[in-house]
């Protein structure tokens, strides 16, 4: 697992995108361990071969896919910034540091990875439509797949919200009660 790990790690250091086997077995092992409770997964399944693998120890009952606009996507993602010590993210469109290009706890600069500068990211994004597609296809076939379009996060999320309500009880905290 440790090596498995630290070649995702580096894979993800250099912007470049963990390869299936990589992921795959980190993810199998993770959810293996939780295969008793509900789990949500975010931007796994990415590829045919992540969905195949993921068959073999489950069967999803709910996938939800996104249509977000390239441009909105490409906007929001080339608008990122981190403070590298601590992996503290902003985004300079809904997110700002207090000073432009400043961390808001430490003082220090903030920077722009390689891969979110906008061609960079456009390269992703258009990477990753042509993986996603036929996973989005077979989850369409199965009619499991809820796909939801627009550019608002707080326009969408109550629809999503609504329709993973509709299948997983809501978890309260032990705050609540």
């Amino acid at each position: 697992m440790l090596e498995v790990g630290v070649l995702a790690k580096q894979c993800l250091e250099r912007g470049l995108l963990v390869p299936d086997h990589v992921i795959t077995s980190v993810m199998m092992m993770e959810l293996e361990k939780k295969q008793s409770q509900h789990w949500l997964l975010d931007g796994f399944p990415r590829t045919l071969v992540q969905a195949e693998a993921l068959d073999r120890i489950c069967e999803l009952d709910l996938v939800i896919n996104l249509n977000i606009p390239f441009e909105t996507l490409k906007d929001r993602l080339s608008a990122r910034w981190i403070h590298p010590a601590s992996g503290r993210v902003y985004n300079m469109e809904f997110n700002p540091p207090h000073v432009h290009g400043i961390d808001d706890i430490t003082g220090e600069p903030l920077i722009q990875r390689e891969d979110d500068k906008p061609d960079a990211v456009a390269a992703r994004l258009r990477k990753y439509k042509d993986a996603a597609k036929p996973v989005i296809e077979l989850y369409k076939s199965r009619g499991v797949l809820h796909s939801f379009s627009g550019t608002e996060t707080n326009k969408i999320w109550p629809y999503v919200y609504t329709l993973v309500s509709s299948k997983v009880r809501p978890v309260h905290s032990k705050e609540a009660n």
